[in-house]
């Protein structure tokens, strides 16, 4: 009786080492988010109005947006254990009051990195209740000012940092002799700390696109974009005039991505799924999950929560289809918050949720 209760402690010790290892693994670095930042005022409408028309607003409520809210809380979500540092430029007004505020809910996120000036960006978002379609205002307000000085690499602590959004971040987006754009100097000089490097954009009606992001995609370690911002960048289309996918299309999209030099992973998200292409060249084509209407609260951040999903599964070093499922995982819980992030759930919630799912047929 005596060996079996030894043998049996020295299972539960050994469960414990490895939890504790765990725990020790999980807090190592962590990752960083920088860029946009700013505070969404979700607004639902029954329709959108014509030009010189009317729509009356059904409800409003104020949220965190921005890629440094959005990603950096499901992240904070997906793994409370994970630490999470905030990089970017808020206003000393009350949306920034407000913005903190809400950020001392997450134990795991590290605000010390946030800086103040000026007036804090907001978004009207407009939400069609019927076909959950969105519109966006945005005034960019201090987060445009956001740029390498405002980052200490010489002293970042963190095994991934992500940024975002290309497009919407004047001072980044602009001209640079050497590197091109300003985003891709600061993505250069995280890169020689031998921090891994992910980027991201905002969809936007514009030709933009050819003219930044390549520059961006040379110091780039990951890229996540939805179908349309890839089409975008690369001119392959990848809807057709019915809307639907051109699946075909996809692996084509992704090796124009990588050839623009991104060393590791490039990923498409849409909603019918998550595609990638990994450091091997190897094309992942993971399908989406079928929910009803019903258990949509809003769209608004399902593509950070992807991110997010994706760069937990590449810091926990685990194979790109395994992270895209993470990804998919994320995108879904989110749905069921008109928050972009205060739906989304711990990893291992959400990966039961989208197994008791039905999955999209490619």
């Amino acid at each position: 009786m005596y060996i079996e209760e030894r043998s049996a402690q020295r299972r539960m010790d050994s469960r414990e080492r490895r939890r504790a290892k765990e725990r020790d693994e999980s807090m190592k670095n962590g990752i960083a988010v920088a860029g946009h930042i700013c505070v969404d005022v979700v607004k639902e409408i029954a329709n959108f109005p014509q030009a010189h028309g009317m729509a009356e607003i059904l409800s409003t409520q104020l949220t965190l947006g921005g890629v440094v809210n959005n990603c950096g809380r499901s992240l904070a979500r997906l793994d409370p254990a994970l630490p999470v540092r905030m990089c970017a430029l808020i206003g000393e007004d009350g949306y920034g009051d407000e913005l903190l505020k809400r950020l001392k809910k997450y134990p795991n996120l590290d605000t010390s990195r946030i800086l103040r000036s000026g007036q804090t960006a907001f978004t009207d978002v407009l939400s069609n209740i019927h076909t959950r379609e969105r519109a966006f205002l945005p005034f960019t307000g201090a987060a445009a000012r956001f740029c390498e000085e405002h980052v200490d690499v010489e002293h970042l602590d963190c095994a991934i940092f992500h940024i975002g959004y290309i497009l919407l971040m004047d001072a980044l987006d602009a001209p640079d002799e050497e590197y091109g754009t300003h985003m891709a100097r600061l993505l250069h000089a995280v890169q020689e700390r031998g921090i891994l490097t992910s980027v991201d954009t905002v969809t936007r009606d514009t030709d933009r696109y050819k003219q930044l992001m390549p520059a961006a995609l040379r110091y780039a370690d990951f890229v996540c974009l939805n179908e349309h911002e890839a089409a975008s960048t690369t001119d392959i289309p990848l809807r057709n005039a019915q809307d639907q996918l051109i699946l075909e299309n996809m692996p084509r999209a992704l090796a124009a991505l990588k050839a623009m030099g991104v060393r590791r992973w490039v990923a498409v998200h849409a909603p019918e799924g998550g595609f990638g292409l990994d450091e091997n060249g190897e094309y992942h084509a993971i399908p989406g999950a079928v929910v009803e209407t019903s258990f949509i609260g809003g769209t608004v951040g399902a593509g950070d929560a992807f991110a997010a999903g994706l760069l937990l599964g590449a810091y926990r070093e685990r194979p790109m289809d395994e992270a895209l499922e993470y990804a998919i995982a994320a995108s879904v819980s989110s749905l069921r918050d008109a928050d972009a992030s205060e739906g989304v759930l711990p990893l291992e919630e959400g990966l039961e949720l989208i197994r008791s799912l039905p999955r999209r047929k490619f």
